[in-house]
């Protein structure tokens, strides 16, 4: 799932309007509105804000906007070759694209 799309399930499971979560975010509504379409992206700071505001994990929001965690991405470069092997041991050589 996308971060518009899961930011967006996020506010409605708790019943918070897009004016309502913008201020406690420290946001515009209007950018809310662009990340739920899929028109923006979000900040690293501004998915740790979401993370904070829902009780949501971080990884899985980070995963959703693009990015990879800090942790994550440190031991992708420190040891690459082994990263994609046992990535691919878990999970096969092709993603499943659902189709």
């Amino acid at each position: 799932m996308e971060f518009g799309q899961l930011l967006k399930r996020l506010r409605s499971n708790k019943g918070v309007g897009i004016k309502t979560l913008a201020p406690d975010l420290g946001v515009t509504y209007s950018y809310i509105s662009k990340l739920e379409s899929g028109d923006a992206g979000p900040s690293e700071e501004f998915v740790a804000r979401v993370s904070e505001y829902f009780h949501y994990d971080s990884n899985e929001l980070l995963l959703a906007a693009g990015k990879v965690p800090a942790d994550v991405l440190e031991i992708l470069r420190s040891h690459p070759q082994d990263a994609v092997n046992i990535l691919r041991d878990r999970f096969g050589s092709k993603v499943d694209d659902g189709a």
